[in-house]
């Protein structure tokens, strides 16, 4: 299942614009949350959305490759939702891993600029090194709060604005 919060009218239609990591000025910054729980998924939504972010969410790896038009048999963004500038996903998820859903993204020319942050209940060092070598930008421990969604409007604001290219985004 995927949805969309109230101030994000995602569309897996195929006239949907392509993923792209800037935005406009005007735009509210585009995360795609996923995560198997649905009340992780809420706490995500509510505390990205109270940051001026659109959200939107899907319940597991494959439906977030679906809506990146990653999936099997998906060549490109062009049956996507719209613009994702941040992927915020669960490590330890059913059928396929936050791990595996960073690797397929990261593998993709056309998604491995987006910026992932991997989520996890469990603090264990080999799983937060391996993410971080396959390129995740971030690993924070659950239950997220506000201040890890300050953490990550740092790459959000990096990225829209390519002249903070040495702008250095801080831990907790």
């Amino acid at each position: 299942m995927v949805t969309a919060s109230a101030t994000a009218s995602a569309s897996a239609s195929s006239s949907a614009a392509p993923i792209l990591m800037g935005w406009d000025g005007d735009e509210k910054p585009h995360v795609l949350a996923v995560d198997d729980s649905f009340v992780d998924r809420r706490i995500i939504e509510k505390l990205l959305t109270n940051s001026a972010c659109k959200v939107t969410t899907a319940e597991n790896a494959h439906g977030a490759l679906e809506l990146l038009g990653l999936a099997d048999g998906q060549q490109n963004f062009g049956n996507t939702v719209s613009k994702v500038n941040l992927i915020i996903t669960d490590y330890s998820m059913p059928g396929m891993t936050g791990y595996e859903l960073l690797k397929k993204i990261k593998e993709s020319p056309t998604g491995k600029e987006i910026p992932v942050v991997v989520v996890s209940s469990e603090h264990i060092p080999t799983r937060i090194e391996k993410c971080l070598e396959e390129g995740a930008k971030e690993f924070l421990l659950k239950p997220l709060r506000q201040s890890d969604v300050n953490q990550l409007r740092c790459h959000l604001m990096k990225l829209g604005n390519p002249s903070d290219e040495g702008m250095v985004c801080m831990g907790r």
